[in-house]
């Protein structure tokens, strides 16, 4: 029903039920009757790996109209966003002295980080619901304050054309110090975008080539499929197995008319 191959398969046969035609096969020493019981093995572990070869084509199929093409959109999508975003942080870093660029918060800049990293925690402290919130700008991102209440923590959103999530803490220089490395990640973020890029159109170019990979025993199938339904017609296997019972009825059916002769006499 899930259209998936059973994982395993049977490779010999415990119980066998014999038909009539194959007892009198049998009883005559025909050597087509072993023959076709492993043609009958045979040939369902053929179809069994046959039907395992085409679901794979068809999940292979399916990854080369939908998942793969929609993979390379998003990571070329992702890629477009980190090069803006390098180039915006370029024009938009301005350090002081203390290699600190300004931060406004709720309205006031900051050129000092130890004044910035505190007016962030007075940020956090005034949040009335964890709905997200503007609370700023900083090297040219928007910082966007929202509350996680899975992990119960309060989280820093860095917007530009891509959206680079912080988790902050309770040190006013370690969340400016997060801030910071999150922002000069942008480069190598966007390498390990590219490498993923790569990675997926060589698996899209690979699963063409596979599912172009016809089933490799094929003809064996063919051929041993075709010797078994010779063997069925020769032992009879498509004949119902009725010669005995067909002629059963005719006797009960004379009998009562054999009585009432003995009667009359």
């Amino acid at each position: 029903m899930t259209s998936k191959s059973p994982v395993r398969s049977a490779e010999d046969i415990d119980e066998t039920s014999l038909s009539y035609a194959e007892i009198k096969a049998l009883a005559t020493g025909s050597p087509f009757i072993k023959e076709k019981m492993d043609l009958d093995i045979s040939v369902a572990r053929l179809r069994l790996l046959k039907a395992n070869h085409l679901s794979q084509r068809y999940a292979l199929e399916d990854q080369i109209i939908k998942y793969f093409p929609q993979q390379i959109k998003s990571n070329e999508e992702r890629i477009n966003g980190y090069k803006a975003d390098i180039a915006h942080l370029a024009e938009n870093t301005k350090p002081n002295e203390d290699k600190f660029s300004p931060m406004i918060v709720m309205g006031v800049t900051y050129t000092e980080k130890a004044e910035a990293g505190k007016a962030i925690l007075e940020a956090c402290k005034k949040m009335t619901n964890p709905e997200p919130k503007i609370i700023g700008e900083y090297r040219g991102f928007s910082m966007e304050l929202s509350f996680d209440s899975f992990s119960r923590e309060y989280k820093l959103s860095l917007k530009n054309e891509l959206s680079h999530c912080v988790a902050l803490g309770s040190d006013i220089h370690g969340n400016i110090t997060r801030l910071d490395n999150t922002l000069e990640g942008l480069e190598s973020k966007m390498h390990a975008c590219e490498e993923m890029l790569s990675n997926t159109k060589t698996q899209l170019e690979n699963a063409k080539s596979e599912v172009e990979r016809p089933f490799v025993q094929d003809d064996d199938l063919k051929i041993k499929s075709a010797r078994l339904d010779e063997l069925n017609i020769l032992l009879n296997m498509d004949q119902k197995e009725n010669e005995l019972v067909d002629g059963e009825p005719d006797e009960v059916i004379n009998e009562p008319s054999i009585k009432n002769k003995e009667r009359e006499r």
